[in-house]
Order: structure tokens, then sequence, then C-alpha cells
């Protein structure tokens, strides 16, 4: 056998050994389907520093009680040490049958806040002092007895595009602080982030080719026509004159120029770079919504046809957002 081949043979059964025996390592490296539950085999424990110390001071005691046959002494170290031995196990069903069952998320933008909200399921016992750390998140909180509870994280979103929270270390101390048990939350999960629009936009582009009208009942530009009157219509809408003459109540309608339909080009923004574009389309999106003009955006190779309404604006972010260089 070639010694390259070898070597592959050795290293597949060494990755086969670390899967069954270090999950920690391999498997729970890779995001994980949605439920994610907490047993034996995915839980590590490690004395604490402060535990270490504690240790220390037992094995002093130990050393003293026997030095001097002093049985109070060795009957006290003894106490203490099975104390510090259960804590293990109070320790290790904190994080036992934790279950992850969701994470939401809402779509924001680059630079500010995403609110992260975690669904943790517990079967019974309230879990206290449970830390959660990742990505800068640093939370610690406890768990309610049988029941979903809901964790509310705040983090920085530095990025456009899709934010992967990646593994979560959720720990625990609890009850003396003298053990640590932890294990890996590794959800396959993503949000998007839109980009950040511009500060101080320019106006929005006027290339307006055409106005929408609408027909309103009492406010515009133009009267359109009379309709007769229906039950619950005000009465500074009546058109008192025209009435008399048709002796029946009629009403006013108006025609009222909403707001022109404008085109977001990306290859029109000529001397920005590309991000400055993106946050600029960024911001006229958003401009456009407020205003309620209707928008059609164009990107390189893809185009998305004159709309609003909130999907519409989504779908726009979204272009922008995955437009090549974003975190994907």
């Amino acid at each position: 056998m070639p010694a390259a081949q070898a070597n592959t043979t050795i290293r597949a059964r060494l990755l086969a050994m670390a899967e069954r025996r270090l999950p920690a390592l391999t498997r729970l490296k890779q995001p994980e389907s949605l439920p994610v539950r907490l047993d034996r085999r995915r839980i590590y424990v490690l004395p604490t520093r402060f535990g270490l110390m504690f240790s220390a001071v037992l094995l002093v005691m130990m050393l003293g009680a026997l030095n001097y046959n002093n049985n109070p002494a060795l009957l006290l170290t003894c106490l203490l040490a099975a104390a510090s031995y259960q804590s293990v196990f109070q320790a290790f069903r904190t994080l036992n049958r934790v279950e992850l069952r969701s994470v939401q998320a809402s779509p924001c933008f680059a630079g500010d806040m995403l609110q992260l909200s975690l669904h943790l399921h517990v079967d019974s016992r309230v879990r206290h002092d449970l830390h959660l750390a990742f990505a800068g998140v640093d939370e610690t909180f406890d768990l309610a007895e049988e029941g979903d509870n809901r964790v509310d994280l705040g983090l920085k979103s530095a990025r456009r595009g899709w934010y992967r929270p990646g593994r979560m270390r959720l720990s625990s101390q609890y009850p003396f602080a003298l053990f640590e048990v932890w294990s890996w939350l590794n959800p396959e999960f993503a949000t998007l982030v839109y980009p950040r629009p511009e500060s101080n936009p320019p106006p929005l582009p006027q290339s307006a080719s055409r106005f929408e009208t609408r027909t309103l009942r009492l406010d515009g530009d133009e009267m359109a026509a009379l309709r007769e009157y229906q039950p619950g219509d005000p009465l500074r809408g009546i058109a008192w004159k025209a009435s008399a003459r048709h002796e029946s109540l009629l009403v006013k309608q108006f025609d009222q120029r909403v707001g022109a339909e404008v085109v977001l080009d990306f290859a029109a923004l000529t001397g920005l770079e590309r991000e400055a574009r993106i946050a600029r389309l960024t911001a006229w999106v958003v401009s456009a919504e407020a205003a309620q003009v209707s928008y059609a955006l164009r990107l390189p190779g893809r185009r998305i046809e004159s709309g609003r309404g909130g999907a519409h604006r989504h779908r726009c972010l979204r272009e922008l957002a995955l437009m090549p260089g974003a975190d994907t």
C-alpha cells in the first residue's frame, strides 16, 4: 500500500474515532438542524480555578488532620469533599435535557442591533445560572420549570448579508462555582442583514415616468366625479349645489396624484464605489417607501419591477444585501 494511501486511511480512522468519542471537536462544529437537545454525550465538566484552590485547601486540611490525628478536622474535610463532589451532579443536571427548539430574528440594517430570540425548553426543574456566550454576546439567565422559555439577545450586526450566529457555548457553574459544565449549540440558522443606508442621501432621482392616481373622497387636487350619498359619508364632502339641482344628495370625489414612479439604477450612480452605491440605493428604497412612491430597482443582471409595500421593500433590500461581496 502506498504511503499516501496509508496516511489517508489512518486519518479517516482517527476522524471516525474522534466523531464517536469527541463530538465537541468534530461533529458539533457543523450546523445542526433544530431542535437541539443536550444530553450526557455532549456535556463536559472541568473544575474552575476556585474549585482547584478549594481542592488544594481540602488536601492541606486532610494532611493536617492525619498528621495531628484530629478526627473532627478529618470529618469536616470529608464532609466538604462530599459536598463538592455532589455539586458536580447538580451542575450536570442544570444543562441535562435542555432543548433549543427555535431561533428567531427580524431583518435589520447593518450597524443596528440585531434582536435574536432563542426558544429553550426544559421538561422539569428550574435551571439556574445558565451562561450563554457567542459572537460578543455574554448573557446569564434562568429557565423556568416545565415549559418553553424565551431568551432575547441583542448583538451588533456589522456587515450586510446572511448572519449566522455560529457555535454558542452554554455553560453553568451552579451551585458552588467549583465546577463548570458546558456544551455547544450550533443551530442551523441564518437571518438577513440589510445594507447600511447612506446617512444623508440626495433626493430621489428625477426619473418619474408617470403619476399614479387614486380616487379619494375628500381631499385632492381636482374633482373627478359625483356619486350618491351613502350612510357614513362626512357632511363636508356633500356637493350641496349639485344635490339641489338633482334633488338627491351627491358626494364629491377627487383625483389625487399620490406619487411618481422612480427607477433606482445601480449603473447610473457613476463616481461612487460599490458599497457606496449600495448604501445610497438602500436609503432611496427606504425614502421611496416612506413617501409612498412606486419604485423599480435595477442591479447588474437583475431588475425588480415597479411596486411598493412591505413585501416589495423587503425584496429590494434583500437583493441589495446579497449583492456580491456580502457575508453569505
